[in-house]
């Protein structure tokens, strides 16, 4: 059996195992194929009828006219085992990520598509940018808001297109307060809600530079925070650059401060050499590494993202 059918026969065994999977769990987005073979470094997730196919940049010795022929090869291949039309497969190259690039616009095509998980609907938007709008790998998490949220204070910061502000509010938060930077990402997260019919005026969505809203003294306290930040930024919009490693015991410290007695903040970074320096961190919070428990189970690579519940002593 040669490299294209070992993929092939791959594909097709973890499509019918993940597709069968994410019809019990009420999920029409899930990654089926995770860099499973050495020999082709791809990430294929599907959303509903359509599927994103991400290359990740490696050294190939093939020149112009023979990669053409092998991505050809490629999404012919997926669309006959995962019987999808090749119009239907979007195709990147993800090379090594630096600052915002993550976020940065690919086309403008503003074609969105409606998909569902847990019960909820979400917009994804498959060619503008590199990511899709939903981060699969937070799927167990969402649902642990969700679980949480009950009559509770919801703070969401870097909230990117709000999926935790809509499993917040679905899980019957009394109120919620959605942070980013981005307008274009905001837009986003107001429309999920729209979708979802959750929209109400307790559910606050506003632009604001994470970094420098922590630093006010803080006016109100939240019974749950999320904070997802990215591992490194240095936005024009931003005053100051954000490194995850070195900043994240001052952000935990400005995240706590806000967190009512008995509240919960739930951290994560897909920074993948991070450490939490834990013994730095403030007093009277409970820590608990929770990343086993929010990587899901289509992720074949479980160091995806890294977790951490920390509790606010009552």
């Amino acid at each position: 059996m040669n490299d294209l059918e070992q993929f092939a026969s791959r594909l097709l065994k973890m499509a019918k195992h993940h597709g069968k999977w994410a019809r019990r769990q009420n999920i029409t987005c899930y990654r089926v194929y995770d860099a499973d073979l050495p020999s082709h470094p791809l990430v294929i997730d599907r959303y509903g009828d359509w599927v994103h196919l991400a290359e990740y940049k490696r050294d190939v010795d093939m020149d112009e006219r023979e990669y053409r022929t092998w991505r050809f090869v490629i999404r012919e291949t997926i669309s006959e085992v995962m019987e999808v039309p090749n119009e239907r497969i979007i195709f990147k190259e993800r090379a090594p990520q630096k600052g915002d690039s993550q976020y940065e616009k690919r086309a403008a095509t503003g074609k969105e598509i409606r998909v569902e998980e847990g019960g909820l609907t979400f917009l994804v938007n498959l060619e503008d940018y590199l990511d899709t709008g939903l981060f699969l790998d937070h799927r167990q998490t969402r649902e642990m808001v969700r679980e949480l949220a009950q009559g509770k204070r919801f703070l969401n910061l870097f909230a990117y297109t709000g999926s935790f502000t809509v499993f917040a509010a679905a899980g019957g938060a009394r109120s919620s307060l959605t942070l980013d930077l981005s307008n274009t990402y905001l837009e986003w997260a107001q429309r999920n809600l729209d979708v979802n019919d959750l929209s109400s005026s307790e559910h606050v969505i506003q632009r604001a530079d994470v970094l420098e809203w922590l630093r006010i003294k803080p006016q109100d306290q939240w019974d749950l925070i999320v904070m997802d930040p990215p591992t490194f930024s240095n936005s024009k919009m931003m005053r100051a650059v954000l490194d995850i490693q070195r900043d994240h015991v001052g952000l935990i410290e400005a995240a706590v401060m806000r967190l009512a007695r008995g509240g919960t903040l739930i951290f994560s970074t897909n920074h993948r050499k991070f450490k939490m320096e834990e013994d730095r961190l403030p007093l009277g919070i409970s820590i608990k590494n929770i990343s086993a428990q929010t990587v899901p189970p289509d992720f074949r690579n479980k160091k995806i993202h890294q977790s951490w519940m920390i509790r606010k002593e009552g």
